[in-house]
C-alpha cells in the first residue's frame, strides 16, 4: 500500500505529502499532532478497539476531531456472527454496538460523540452478506434486521487541558 501510495504522490507531483507505515493500536505520531482522524470501516478489524480509539485520542490535537465512517450494531446479535472469520474481514463480525462504541470514546476522553445512521440493512441486505459465511442464513437472518447500520461516527478531543490529559 505505501509503494501504490508512493507512486500515486509520484505521478500526481504532489511534495506536501508524507506517508507512514504504522497500526490502528499504535499511531506513529506524537502526542497532540493531528487535527483530524478520519477512517472507512477500519476501527471493526482491529481486535482491540479500546487501544484504537486512545491512540486517536492520544494523537488529535485539543479541539481535534474524529469523523470516521463505520458498520455499528443496534443491539446484540447472534454469537456465530461474532465468530464467523469471513464476517471479521467483511466489517461485520467485529462492528461495535452502538452504545458502546459511545461509551469507548467517552472513556477515551472525546466529547460531542454522535452516531448517525446512513443506511439501515435490512433483510435482503443481510441474507446476501450472510451468505458467504458458513451460517444458517434462514435462521439468523431474521435476528439481523434493522441491527446493521452504515453510519457516521464523530467526536472530538476537548480544548481544555485538563480534559485532554484524561489517557
Amino acid at each position: 500500500m505505501l509503494t501504490l501510495a508512493r507512486e500515486n504522490q509520484r505521478k500526481a507531483g504532489v511534495a506536501n505529502i508524507e506517508f507512514l507505515k504504522g497500526e490502528i493500536e499504535n499511531i506513529p505520531l506524537p502526542n497532540n499532532s493531528v487535527d483530524v482522524i478520519i477512517s472507512n470501516c477500519v476501527i471493526n478489524l482491529s481486535t482491540d478497539k479500546d487501544e484504537v480509539i486512545r491512540e486517536a485520542f492520544r494523537v488529535l490535537k485539543p479541539g481535534g476531531r474524529f469523523a470516521v465512517s463505520d458498520v455499528v450494531m443496534r443491539g446484540d446479535v447472534p454469537q456465530q456472527i461474532r465468530q464467523s472469520m469471513l464476517l471479521w474481514v467483511g466489517c461485520i463480525a467485529g462492528a461495535l454496538r452502538d452504545y458502546d462504541y459511545v461509551a469507548k470514546l467517552a472513556k477515551a476522553g472525546f466529547e460531542s460523540i454522535n452516531i448517525e445512521p446512513t443506511r439501515v440493512f435490512n433483510i435482503e441486505d443481510v441474507h446476501e452478506f450472510l451468505g458467504s459465511a458458513d451460517l444458517d442464513v434462514g435462521a439468523i437472518a431474521s435476528q439481523m434486521e434493522g441491527k446493521l447500520v452504515s453510519a457516521f461516527v464523530r467526536a472530538t478531543k476537548p480544548t481544555s487541558a485538563s480534559s485532554s490529559s484524561m489517557l
